[in-house]
């Protein structure tokens, strides 16, 4: 019951911190040419344009449906969402990096506006995720904070990976 437990201050730095995920996708990102943004990260990771567009369909048919499902049902059953195989049968290596971005802040947007209308008793409602367990409402929120940290780290691994292969074309080359 993390999200009841904190005072107002703290859930304040929390929405604050999720509402801030799409700003920092785009500083990362929205530079990078098409070209750079299907390169992939290290041991196969997403590229940018994957990550952002499985950020998006995440937020939307993931947490999304999560929130709204919790909010609405009594004891839901929820899927899983295979971040992978989507990634896979989507193409998203082909898809457009303005269009993911855009779809990300989109939907981050509609589920922090749809967690901060809930009234107080609605965060205990709780469900059942398929690989999870029992989630309520009142963890969702610290869930997509913990996600959004997990993708800043690989961005941040694709960043340094990138910057390192720039470097290394040069190394071992001697000035005569």
């Amino acid at each position: 019951m993390q999200y009841v437990k904190f005072n107002a201050g703290e859930r304040e730095e929390l929405m604050r911190s999720l509402s801030a995920m799409p700003d920092y996708l785009y500083e990362q990102f929205d530079s990078l040419t098409a070209e750079d943004a299907r390169l992939p990260g290290p041991g196969g990771a997403f590229s940018p344009v994957e990550q952002v567009w499985h950020l998006a369909d995440l937020e939307r048919e993931g947490f999304g449906v999560r929130i709204r499902r919790l909010r609405d049902e009594q004891a839901p059953r929820l899927h899983d969402f295979d971040g992978a195989r989507i990634a896979r049968e989507r193409h998203y290596r082909s898809l457009s990096l303005r269009e993911g971005l855009e779809a990300f802040a989109v939907a981050r947007k509609a589920n922090l506006a749809t967690l901060q209308s809930l009234p107080g008793e609605a965060w205990g409602r709780s469900g059942t995720q398929e690989g999870v367990g029992i989630v309520t409402l009142c963890e969702l929120p610290a869930l997509l904070l913990q996600h959004d940290q997990a993708h800043r780290l690989e961005i941040e691994e694709w960043k340094r990976r990138q910057a390192e292969s720039q470097v290394r074309p040069h190394e071992g080359v001697s000035a005569r």
